[in-house]
C-alpha cells in the first residue's frame, strides 16, 4: 500500500522530469561507451599515435624462440590478428579485451587507460586529449 500512496502523491511533471533524467544519463552512458569503443578501435588499428603497444617476453617466446628477427615478426603478425579481431556481443561495447587462437596457442589482448604521463590511470577514458592507451598482448602464462 505504501508504494501506491507514493505514486500517486508525485507530481506528473516531476515524474515526467525523473524520466527525462533517467534516459538522458542512460543514452549519455550509451554514448561514452561508444566514444571508447571508436578510441578503442583506434589503438587496436594503429591510428591512435599517443598509444603504446607491449608485448610480453613470454609471449614472444613462445613464438619465437629468442631469435630477434622473429620477435620483430611475430610482433607483426600478432598486431596484424588484432587489427582483425571480431568482437562478440557481449564484448562490442567498449571493445577493450580480446582472445584469439595464433599457432594453436591462446593469445589474449587488454587495452588500459593512463594518463598523459602513463604514471596514474586516466579520470576519463572517452576523452582523447588526457588519455593514453596501451595494448598489452598476453599469453596464458602471463595472466
Amino acid at each position: 500500500m505504501l508504494p501506491a500512496t507514493i505514486a500517486t502523491s508525485v507530481a506528473p511533471e516531476t515524474t515526467a522530469k525523473v524520466g527525462r533524467l533517467l534516459n538522458g544519463s542512460l543514452a549519455s552512458a550509451e554514448a561514452r561507451l561508444a566514444s571508447i569503443g571508436r578510441l578503442n578501435d583506434r589503438c587496436r588499428h594503429g591510428l591512435d599515435r599517443t598509444a603504446r603497444i607491449m608485448v610480453t617476453r613470454s609471449c614472444l617466446g613462445t613464438f619465437a624462440s629468442g631469435d630477434g628477427a622473429m620477435e620483430i615478426v611475430v610482433q607483426a603478425r600478432l598486431y596484424a590478428a588484432i587489427r582483425h579481431h571480431v568482437f562478440a556481443d557481449a564484448d562490442a561495447a567498449e571493445r577493450d579485451r580480446g582472445n584469439f587462437e595464433f599457432e594453436g596457442t591462446t593469445v589474449y589482448f587488454k587495452i588500459d587507460y593512463y594518463d598523459a604521463a602513463f604514471e596514474y590511470g586516466s579520470e576519463d577514458p572517452a576523452d582523447a586529449s588526457i588519455t593514453r592507451r596501451v595494448l598489452t598482448i598476453i599469453v596464458r602464462e602471463d595472466l
